[in-house]
């Protein structure tokens, strides 16, 4: 098992979290939090639901243009940082069958970081 350190697609991340403030892009990653601390088991592109509006969500779909599919980029980008950078869990990560978002997972025992 290898730890992953770096955010894949960093430069579209960056472009993207230019165009939110700061504390709307909190709101997100504590709402991203509550989710994965419910469950053991996680999907990204089912996490938010599909209507953003009204939501802690919705700043995304502007910060990206008003692309709903750059904003679902976006928003798998903050999941998997928000994991990545989380010191309490160790997240597994993988695509599995016809499911097109990255899934994550808790693992039971993770071995040391190096």
């Amino acid at each position: 098992m290898k730890y992953v350190t770096t955010l894949p697609h960093g430069k579209d991340y960056d472009n993207w979290k230019n165009h939110i403030s700061d504390a709307d892009y909190d709101k997100v990653v504590d709402a991203i939090n509550i989710l994965v601390d419910a469950k053991e088991i996680n999907t990204a592109g089912w996490m938010p639901g599909s209507n953003w509006d009204g939501t802690v969500y919705e700043p995304l779909y502007y910060a990206c243009g008003k692309n709903q599919t750059q904003a679902g980029m976006f928003f798998g980008l903050i999941v998997f940082k928000t994991l990545m950078e989380r010191e309490d869990k160790v997240w597994g990560f993988g695509r599995y069958g016809d499911i097109k978002s990255m899934t994550y997972f808790v693992l039971d025992n993770p071995p040391p970081k190096k």
